[in-house]
């Protein structure tokens, strides 16, 4: 009886914090197809009224919104797969027993996951460097995560070490091994780790907002800070003057936060399977 309960009173937690995601997103895309009329009375919560696809419209006429979708989508690609080199080469050697110094390197790695510099030295480094504006340091000072160089050395670990061995046997070197055997067991973990890099570098805004000043280098979670603020709303629909009597800055930014995440909930679902499977093997076995 007491296991029944517990299992009904978890159910209804998951529910609750499930619809507390859920229905603020629903409304957001309510909000983005219902006309202005609807909108300024009130009356859309979970359902569009008056369907109406002119703040759509006014967001892939918006060039400066389009540049930085398309430039966004290029950043977290390159940065995705510079990330996963850079975690690969660090978690696989320290998965390796044999390693020198292996407990100190992995200290000295895990004390970056608790201290940082801080902003404002972090920001002086970038700037000694050369990297303000400049699109590699949207890629650099982050190319590294240690959680999930933590979870890929603990799934290297739990790999069978026979399979290594044997191909050891066979005349092959760490670099055969690691690109032959072990990365093509591991396309779960690769995956998950793809997507944690991913989701991350799209919905990052705060080092674009500290580095970058060209607007070209703008990425979408900076355009979108910015359609928040109502003179940049009004701006976009001056820019499209035909549209104007049609439409609101809470329909525009409604419209904008829902394009914003369309390539997420594209990508996701091919990567699903992949992400419950990744995290339990990295995070339990070893």
């Amino acid at each position: 009886m007491k296991d029944k309960v517990f299992k009904v009173f978890t159910v209804l937690i998951v529910v609750f914090v499930g619809l507390c995601c859920l229905i603020p997103f629903l409304h957001i895309v309510a909000m983005s197809f219902s006309n202005k009329t609807a909108v300024m009375r009130g009356d859309v919560f979970l359902w569009p009224i008056g369907w109406d696809l002119s703040a759509y419209k006014a967001v892939f006429n918006n060039k400066g919104l389009m540049d930085s979708m398309w430039f966004t989508l290029f950043l977290t690609l390159v940065h995705t797969l510079i990330c996963l080199v850079m975690t690969i080469l660090c978690a696989y050697p320290l998965s390796r027993p044999g390693l020198k110094f292996k407990s100190v390197l992995l200290i000295y790695i895990l004390f970056t996951m608790y201290f940082s510099g801080g902003m404002i030295p972090g920001y002086l480094n970038i700037k000694s460097l050369g990297l303000l504006n400049n699109f590699w340091v949207l890629i650099l000072p982050g190319m590294l995560s240690t959680y999930n160089m933590i979870l890929m050395k603990s799934f290297f670990q739990s790999m069978p070490r026979e399979l290594e061995e044997s191909a050891y046997v066979d005349g092959a070197n760490d670099l055969v091994v690691l690109i032959r055997i072990v990365l093509p067991l591991a396309k779960a973990m690769l995956a998950t780790i793809a997507l944690f890099y991913a989701v991350g570098r799209w919905n990052g805004f705060m080092d674009a907002i500290l580095y970058i000043n060209d607007e070209s280098l703008y990425t979408i979670q900076v355009r979108l800070r910015q359609l928040i603020q109502a003179s940049q709303v009004s701006t976009m629909l001056e820019d499209i003057p035909e549209m104007k009597a049609d439409l609101i800055a809470e329909t525009v930014k409604a419209s904008c936060l829902v394009f914003s995440m369309i390539p997420v909930m594209v990508i996701y679902p091919w990567l699903q399977k992949y992400f419950v499977k990744g995290v339990m093997i990295g995070s339990v076995k070893g």
